[in-house]
């Protein structure tokens, strides 16, 4: 399994009238979790898109358990409890305050994809080797997402990942 923390200061501008981050917000501290843990790897995604591979949204879930305040320490921990399977990574998520209370807890899941015809592609094999480590020959066994939700190689990309002119 692979695991990395950051950390991140609730500004003033991310919380609503309650004092409260904002809904919104989470999505955006996933995404810095992501960055900073893919840049710690050797992984950036500018260089990702410069390679024409893109890894948009598939899925994103959020359990708000209680809120974060204006001024907190969150760390937002990132889990991968298994390396990515054909186009797909699933990223959990965990949000603790300052005092290592659970707030959040959440879930992305990554897909792969041709930045010229926004089709799915397997996960690149450099991001492959520098997971590998961090994972037994059990966490790699299983599949990222349940059975019902997988699609065969040659699936069509979902309309959400097309481009204008392919749709």
């Amino acid at each position: 399994m692979y695991s990395y923390d950051t950390h991140i200061r609730v500004r003033y501008a991310e919380t609503d009238q309650m004092g409260y981050v904002y809904h919104g917000n989470y999505a955006a501290y996933f995404e810095v979790a992501r960055t900073e843990a893919f840049r710690q790897l050797g992984i950036r995604y500018k260089d990702l898109e410069a390679d024409g591979v893109g890894m948009p949204v598939g899925e994103l879930r959020t359990r708000f358990r209680r809120p974060a305040r204006y001024d907190d320490l969150l760390t937002v921990r990132l889990l991968l409890r298994q390396p990515g399977e054909g186009s797909r990574v699933l990223f959990e998520y965990e949000i603790y305050n300052e005092a290592n209370q659970l707030l959040t807890e959440g879930h992305t899941l990554m897909v792969f994809v041709s930045t010229a015809n926004g089709r799915p592609v397997p996960v690149p094999a450099d991001i492959q080797a520098k997971l590998a480590p961090f994972f037994t020959d059990e966490e790699t066994a299983g599949p990222t997402t349940p059975p019902a939700s997988r699609l065969p190689a040659d699936a069509p990309a979902p309309a959400a990942f097309l481009k204008d002119n392919e749709q």
